[in-house]
């Protein structure tokens, strides 16, 4: 039975990954100074009773550098949407022109991009908590494997192939967070 024993390892990676993809998500959210239609995907409006990311309820484009506006296809959210986007602790100070609200992204300062590269570093350190949450379900896999008869050979084998897996996701946090920190610091 021991040698029956098969870590779900691709099972493993897509958890990891899923982590990766959520600090990319969450890194796209945070401002470097440049507007991005991306920057307002963790916003919800209330819209109808629930809440709903702002690209449901508007057009979000980009037509400058440093604008981003918000086409609200409903004249009855437009105050909803405002409301949200004051609240969101973006920094940004809506202005209305009809059912356009139109968000001016103001220049950074240097204590804004310090907390900004505080905020990144909160985030890549839950990735790597999630990480490290995926390779403790493995562990307890093998352990429990190692329980039902696995030998200690399979046993290292497969912890060492975890904490591999483990090692280069981490790694690519910390890359990812070294992006961008820069990314924020340059002026």
């Amino acid at each position: 039975m021991s040698d029956d024993f098969e870590l779900d390892t691709d099972d493993l990676k897509r958890r990891m990954d899923g982590a990766m993809a959520n600090l990319r998500t969450e890194f796209a959210s945070l401002r470097t100074g440049r507007a991005s239609a991306s920057m307002l995907e963790p916003v919800m409006v209330d819209a109808y009773g629930s809440p709903t990311p702002i690209n449901q309820v508007g057009t979000v484009n980009v037509p400058e550098p440093r604008m981003v506006t918000i086409n609200v296809w409903d004249k009855s959210l437009v105050g909803k949407v405002e409301k949200a986007i004051r609240e969101s602790g973006l920094g940004i100070n809506p202005q209305l022109n009809g059912t356009i609200i139109m968000l001016p992204i103001p220049e950074l300062n240097e204590e804004r991009r310090r907390e900004l590269t505080k905020v990144a570093g909160q985030y890549a350190e839950h990735a790597r908590v999630s990480i490290r949450n995926v390779r403790r379900d493995g562990m307890d896999q093998i352990k429990k494997a190692k329980a039902d008869g696995m030998s200690e050979d399979d046993q290292k084998f497969w912890e060492a192939e975890v904490q591999e897996l483990t090692d280069t996701m981490i790694k690519h946090v910390d890359e990812a967070l070294e992006t961008k920190q820069a990314e924020i610091m340059q002026v």
